[in-house]
């Protein structure tokens, strides 16, 4: 299951570090923009899959991109044709990653997603990560924007249970 990566270098980021002013952009990439990445990654001595790069980029699904020192895995998700996904889109933090603007979700659009994971599958770890997300940014967390968006995505009984 695809884990929105809140790390880079094994270092967690925190939501000033994380964010520009000014939000720079970081739209979907093209074929060329993808393989200037890739070839970036691999000459930083990680792993990605070229053919499972562009495939995400083809069918927007998910590809990962290894640490094989560490086993550190960044999972890429190219962003989905639906409601949420448009309205996940524009509030991205864009980080510096090996001299690339990826754009990270934020807090709040990770708990929906880990929420839709964990109701999807049934997978407690979803549920885990979900309350310690909650736990460890407690007061930081837009509620209201995940209230907006439970009912749409059909997460409300996943997420009433982890508020329990």
């Amino acid at each position: 299951h695809p884990v929105h990566v809140d790390r880079i270098g094994g270092r967690r980021l925190s939501r000033r570090e994380s964010r520009h002013d000014g939000r720079r952009r970081c739209d979907r990439p093209h074929a060329s923009q993808l393989q200037s990445f890739i070839s970036r990654v691999l000459d930083a001595g990680l792993y990605v899959s070229e053919v499972a790069a562009h495939e995400a980029l083809a069918t927007r699904g998910m590809f990962n991109v290894i640490d094989p020192e560490s086993g550190w895995t960044a999972d890429l998700i190219v962003r989905k044709r639906r409601s949420f996904s448009e309205a996940e889109f524009p509030r991205r933090e864009c980080v510096d990653f090996l001299g690339i603007t990826l754009a990270i979700a934020t807090l709040e659009d990770i708990v929906l997603s880990k929420l839709e994971w964990a109701t999807l599958g049934a997978s407690s770890r979803q549920n885990e990560d979900v309350c310690a997300l909650l736990r460890i940014n407690a007061g930081a967390v837009d509620l209201d924007y995940i209230e907006r968006w439970v009912d749409t995505l059909h997460v409300r009984r996943t997420w009433d249970a982890v508020r329990t």
